[in-house]
């Protein structure tokens, strides 16, 4: 029986992680996984050595507090590539952990493909020429991640980005508004704070700051904030009982919020390359630790920090950073937009270029061929 090692970290890449093995479930039933990632790749039939939980923190510092704890674990999963000898590693994500992973991969001969692989682009092509040294086959999502990993003689494939076959509504616009009674001829306002506490800690509070001005303009705007799974509702809701503006609280149901909204408050991650999709006009909001954030103003090769505008190589939507992401700045480039049809429009024909450079569908797919192919693992589906 073949045996792939998988190593994901933090909710996206366990979820990314679970679609490919599935995939390679159908292509070859006799497949066995083990690894480290958490509850979705568990459900998919992946034997869990460790769940990633307590390594899933934002920023520089963070991380190299959690620095004894990352190689215990890198240790256990060696220490199990070496007695289970996988046909492959599947590293998906978690870049600071997986360039680690894929050292010890590389010295135990087991071939290897890294899927959302360490971002060159923005740290630097040191990071591309490691994975390069280390012999991981990059399965490129992103078209400037390919052109980086190419330019420094990685072996690389553009997969494309998942997101074009995942990002898709349950509910109709109309189906939508009438099960959460949402008004349609009211502006409205989506609030996106992220999945994690750390986000919601930093970035909430200054969203409904700016929301309580934005509503002193557009009296009748409402606003949607969906939960995720990650967070209390009721904590949530605390949290907004102390801010002079109503937010309907949607438990999920994120891509209808990001379809039907006007203008999104987003903290920037995959959200932000979301809700192109949609191609909803947003601001973009960021905080980490300014200890992170001086070591990263050091490191960065990149002038922005939302996926749309990398992506674009310009800046499509505004970004608001650290002290910049406050109630009154975020309020006033909302207006910004919101006061100009002109300009949403402009952002709106940006955002589906931005679309368009993400592939034509089918990256699960190309990968879970690409990890079998790699570790010349035999497909039953022709």
């Amino acid at each position: 029986m073949s045996k792939i090692l998988v190593v994901a970290g933090e909710a996206s890449g366990d979820m990314h992680a679970a679609k490919v093995i599935r995939r390679m479930k159908e292509l070859n039933p006799e497949l066995e996984f083990f690894g480290m990632g958490g509850q979705q790749m568990a459900e998919a039939g992946v034997d869990i050595l460790y769940d990633p939980t307590d390594l899933s923190v934002i920023g520089f510092w963070e991380s190299i507090k959690h620095l004894g704890l990352m190689y215990k674990v890198l240790n256990k999963l060696e220490t199990a590539a070496q007695e289970r000898e996988p046909d492959a590693a599947f590293l998906v994500d978690f870049s600071g952990f997986n360039m680690k992973m894929a050292k010890r991969t590389a010295k135990l001969d087991i071939p290897t493909v890294n899927y959302f692989a360490p971002s060159a682009w923005v740290w630097g092509k040191w990071r591309a020429k490691r994975m390069a040294k280390y012999g991981a086959k990059i399965a490129s999502v992103f078209p400037m991640e390919r052109d980086v990993y190419q330019e420094v003689g990685a072996d690389v494939e553009f997969v494309g980005h998942p997101l074009v076959d995942m990002v898709e509504t349950e509910l109709s616009p109309p189906e939508f508004r009438d099960e959460f009674d949402i008004a349609d001829e009211k502006i409205t306002i989506g609030l996106l704070p992220g999945s994690r506490k750390q986000e919601i800690d930093s970035l909430l509070a200054p969203m409904l700051e700016a929301a309580e001005l934005i509503r002193k303009k557009y009296p009748q705007a409402q606003f949607l904030l969906p939960v995720a799974e990650t967070i209390a509702q009721s904590a949530i809701a605390e949290r907004v009982k102390n801010y002079e503006v109503d937010v309907k609280l949607i438990a999920a149901h994120s891509y209808e919020v990001m379809d039907t909204a006007d203008l999104l408050l987003s903290t920037s991650g995959t959200a932000t390359l979301e809700a192109a999709f949609f191609q909803t006009p947003m601001v973009i909001i960021y905080k980490t630790s300014w200890l992170s954030y001086g070591l990263s103003k050091l490191l960065v090769r990149i002038p922005h920090v939302g996926l749309p505008n990398i992506i674009a190589e310009e800046e499509i939507v505004p970004e608001l950073l650290q002290s910049e992401a406050n109630g009154q700045t975020i309020a006033e480039e909302a207006l910004t937009i919101l006061d100009s049809p002109s300009r949403q429009r402009e952002i709106a024909e940006k955002l589906e270029i931005v679309r368009d450079k993400l592939g034509s569908g089918g990256a699960v797919n190309r990968v879970a061929n690409l990890v079998l192919q790699t570790g010349g693992i035999q497909s039953e589906i022709s």
